[in-house]
């Protein structure tokens, strides 16, 4: 198949975006696709749109040259929005209705917000991952908890804050978060007033809304759903004893992850049956991930649900599905395949 690995954008998860890409497009060469790296924002000049999916460029090259234009994209933004210009590249949407798919791997905003999704939607461009509402209403952490917690789903308690307005109570500790990032950018937790401003102020830098919540203390965990079925449960354990940005991408303070938890049956069960239900009321069939908290008490919280997990090769999402026996190659066929067979059900084809 023609595979077009979008990738990029102009969130601040950009960069992971990109370490994504690079192992997704390399497997889907692997596995004889003619696959290649599209960058949403920046696009690609016309010269090369007649011969992209036959280009056999050398990716880390590729890659290395779109994380140095990433300093560019502020400016870039600016300019767009001055000109009424939108966040699709040159040549970008043009490419992508000529694929036979599109493979999903622009993280954050945009990406994982369904305005991709919606405009590929209404140009009937096939992608991979999750629909236009099931990504808008999993990337907005205040909407999730308006969909989930009245199904049942037990979620810590918090409320929500616009950029202007001041919080009147707040308990401590507890988490001040952006309502629309990942990768725990912008996360902090907080003890005392002093250390609120801070993380309002942080928090408020990525975003115009934030959610303060109660901090849950307790074990942290992560399940994958693949095909509508949960992944084995793995066990966060950062070295701080809070899972933030540095926990996650600084080679330093990364957490110690386990796979299959140390849990027993019962409880991973419960765990695995809690996340099929999120994702299958938020319609997230294919593939997702959602991050957990086990409370003291025993308690098990949904802290919120990724709706593109990051996939390089040493990522959460795809070492759980390799505690599953389905490595990376496989992991990649799988979604792909399953991709095609849901748009080609949802459109009444066989």
């Amino acid at each position: 198949m023609k595979i077009v690995v979008l990738t990029g954008g102009v969130s601040s998860e950009r960069n992971m975006s990109l370490y994504s890409a690079y192992n997704i497009c390399s497997s889907l060469r692997r596995l004889g696709h003619e696959a290649n790296i599209l960058d949403l924002f920046f696009g690609i000049d016309s010269e090369r749109v007649d011969g992209f999916f036959k280009e056999d460029n050398n990716l880390e090259k590729e890659i290395k040259l779109l994380k140095n234009r990433t300093s560019e994209v502020n400016d870039e933004v600016i300019r767009r929005q001055e000109g009424k210009l939108g966040i699709f590249g040159e040549n970008v949407i043009d490419i992508c209705r000529k694929a036979d798919l599109v493979f999903m791997s622009v993280n954050g905003k945009v990406g994982e917000d369904g305005h991709i999704q919606a405009v590929f939607d209404l140009l009937d461009v096939k992608y991979t991952g999750s629909s236009q509402m099931s990504c808008l209403l999993s990337l907005d952490k205040y909407l999730t908890k308006k969909v989930l917690v009245p199904e049942g789903i037990l979620m810590p308690k918090g409320f929500m804050l616009k950029k202007g307005h001041k919080a009147e109570y707040v308990p401590y500790p507890c988490v001040v978060k952006p309502c629309s990032t990942g990768s725990s950018i912008g996360v902090s937790l907080v003890n005392n007033d002093e250390e609120l401003t801070r993380a309002i102020q942080d928090a408020f830098s990525f975003d115009n809304r934030i959610i303060v919540e109660e901090y849950i203390e307790g074990r942290e965990f992560s399940v994958g759903i693949l095909d509508g079925k949960a992944l084995p449960v793995m066990e966060i354990r950062p070295k701080d004893g809070f899972n933030n940005y540095k926990s996650k991408w600084d080679p330093d303070m990364e957490s110690e992850k386990i796979c299959p938890a140390n849990l027993d049956k019962d409880t991973a069960r419960k765990m695995q049956r809690l996340v099929e239900k999120a994702c299958d009321i938020l319609d997230m069939d294919i593939y997702a991930k959602a991050d957990l908290i086990m409370s003291d008490e025993g308690e098990i919280y949904l802290l919120e649900i990724n709706s593109l997990p990051n996939m390089l090769d040493t990522s959460v999402y795809p070492n759980m599905t390799a505690a599953d026996d389905i490595y990376y190659d496989q992991l990649i066929d799988i979604i792909i395949k399953k991709a095609r067979y849901y748009i080609g059900h949802n459109n009444g084809q066989n």
